[in-house]
């Protein structure tokens, strides 16, 4: 499974999530869209448009892609089976 973030330098939700995953054991890749201009594109056509961050896509052992947008807690935990 891969995980990747896009965020911005000053996002706190942005923050909280990294500091979430971190704490769960959960490796990501963290993307600064407002640092990265082709980082900023990719998240344009991963999420059809639009620029809110967090951005998380989460690509699962058989390629599907799953997508959360913001720090929605639950959702995280649901798609990357966290528990507790």
């Amino acid at each position: 499974m891969r995980v990747k973030i896009y965020s911005t330098v000053t996002c706190p939700y942005c923050k909280m999530l990294k500091d979430y995953l971190t704490e769960k054991k959960i490796t990501f890749e963290n993307v600064f869209v407002d640092q990265d201009e082709k980082g900023k594109e990719e998240m344009m056509q991963a999420s059809g448009g639009f620029l809110g961050v967090p951005f998380t896509v989460i690509t699962k052992g058989d390629g599907i892609k799953e997508t959360v947008l913001g720090f929605d807690k639950n959702k995280i935990n649901d798609v990357l089976g966290i528990t507790g």
